[in-house]
């Protein structure tokens, strides 16, 4: 048969059984590659297929973490799916290694935060991520920060009020939500200069159940083998609702951003606040320039306000399970450090120990960000002389460092002196906020506030955790409790002092 005979729908099938053949030989050679790549490293039986990936259901995910933590020194591997494999790490030598260079994010990890929080500070590489964290730094500053301490207070005491209304009819209490709700508060009356509560706005009520929609989406995503596809995964149940909650967070900071600019538009406004000595996190941002001299775009400036949003709103409210484990014991070691004239927080936070003790503590348990991903630019040899090649992904699991025994004896027990004074440990043996060069920023603010919260929360209730609804921490990009933190509550009598010295 001559070759003209050949009709195209036969030419054709050969060019894909072509292709289909040498996606097949690429996809052995890449499994080969990684299995001596990866081969120093143990881990338990996996499937063919599916890998590990039971292990990394929402219910069971951390428990089988700690098994491996326990049985394989260090580190370990997971298989995800056909070739998707990373190494988790939960040593504090490694970490160090790790955080001490300049890796980038694993792309396959972080992707799918970007329809949510676009390409801001958290997902920014290289040159144009300095620029943006030098620039950033300046809304952190101390003098800064030390005002903020009194409108942190007050948005405290608007949900302590709605706690001290729904303890009087019943004193068993979900606080995540209302913690949720005084974090985004804290944020839009701090970094955003935001007049009046958000914690009875409907609106910001929206905002932060679209986050919560979010987290669990992406969490889900992640996986799934079918929904990295963004095509794919559009076409979804799932990726319709994604869609719509991002929708609906981007115009929440849309709204944010215009009410600021109309606000600096007024006669006067913006020649009194280009006079002001330091200025906030969105006038930062809105006064920017670049190294070319331009402002951010649009699209650069509802970035940094949502990642800023998410960082500093949904991590520090997943902190709020703090006073899930001060009961009353620990409340009133808490309360004896108080001075009874009222808490001199401007000037003063430092002279509050164990309250400082027992949210690092809380912090170390449950970490706000369980785990951090980073893709090996160049090969890297670690302290037991174990080593792994350019391109692995790495996995640095929080969780697993706060409670690897190696590290902390006895990890599953709640003890604030731990961080006693002049306590010491490996210097990356806690890490809440992250390590290295890409740290959090904000860990000095999300600070100051959980400092406020507890102590006045402490001064107004005595606190016990319900026995019968113990939180369940599921990491969902951040780690929450699956369901809920519950608490019982007892209205103080005597207040202990004037709390609005503040």
């Amino acid at each position: 048969m001559s070759v003209s005979a050949l009709s195209p729908s036969r030419a054709l099938g050969g060019v894909s059984g072509l292709l289909q053949v040498v996606s097949l030989l690429g996809l052995v050679l890449l499994l080969q590659w990684l299995l001596k790549a990866l081969h120093q490293f143990p881990s338990p039986p996996s499937h063919w297929f599916y890998g590990h990936r039971k292990e990394f259901e929402e219910e069971g995910e951390l428990p089988h973490l700690l098994k491996r933590v326990e049985k394989y020194p260090r580190a370990c591997v997971c298989w995800m799916w056909g070739t998707r494999a990373f190494i988790l790490v939960y040593d504090p030598d490694y970490m160090k290694m790790v955080l001490g260079r300049s890796d980038p994010k694993a792309h396959v990890a972080y992707k799918h935060l970007k329809p949510w929080i676009g390409t801001g500070l958290l997902l920014l590489e290289g040159q144009t991520w300095f620029q943006h964290w030098r620039m950033l730094t300046l809304a952190f500053h101390y003098d800064i920060l030390k005002p903020y301490v009194g409108i942190m207070a007050d948005c405290v005491r608007v949900m302590l009020d709605k706690w001290e209304e729904l303890a009087s009819q019943d004193s068993h209490l979900e606080i995540f939500g209302h913690v949720s709700s005084m974090t985004l508060d804290t944020i839009m009356n701090c970094a955003f200069s935001h007049q009046g509560s958000v914690q009875t706005d409907r609106n910001a009520q929206s905002y932060t159940q679209a986050i919560n929609d979010i987290s669990h989406l992406i969490f889900s995503r992640l996986r799934n083998g079918f929904h990295q596809n963004d095509l794919i995964y559009r076409l979804t149940p799932e990726g319709r609702r994604s869609h719509q909650a991002c929708h609906i967070a981007h115009q929440h900071t849309d709204a944010v951003i215009k009410e600021r600019k109309a606000h600096l538009q007024k006669e006067g406004e913006l020649e009194k606040l280009r006079s002001r000595r330091h200025l906030d996190f969105l006038d930062i941002l809105l006064f920017a320039r670049m190294e070319n001299g331009s402002s951010l775009s649009a699209e650069d400036l509802r970035a940094e306000v949502d990642t800023f949003r998410f960082e500093g709103h949904d991590t520090t409210a997943s902190d709020g399970r703090t006073l899930s484990y001060l009961n009353s014991r620990e409340s009133l070691v808490v309360q004896s450090f108080l001075p009874s004239d009222g808490l001199p927080f401007r000037d003063h936070l430092e002279l509050m120990p164990y309250t400082t003790m027992c949210i690092k503590e809380a912090m170390r348990l449950y970490p706000p960000v369980p785990v951090i991903n980073r893709e090996l630019n160049k090969p890297i040899t670690f302290p037991d002389g174990r080593s792994l090649p350019a391109g692995i992904l790495v996995s640095l699991s929080i969780y697993g460092l706060h409670h690897n025994p190696k590290v902390w004896p006895n990890p599953e027990v709640f003890d604030p002196t731990r961080f006693a004074p002049g306590s010491t440990r490996h210097s990356h043996a806690f890490l809440p906020f992250s390590g290295g060069s890409r740290n959090c920023i904000g860990k000095q603010f999300a600070m100051n506030e959980l400092k406020v919260a507890v102590a006045l929360t402490l001064l107004r209730f005595e606190l016990s955790p319900d026995p019968s609804r113990v939180p369940v921490p599921m990491p969902v990009i951040v780690l929450r409790s699956k369901n809920g933190i519950h608490l019982q509550l007892r209205k103080l009598s005597d207040p202990g002092g004037d709390t609005d010295k503040l």
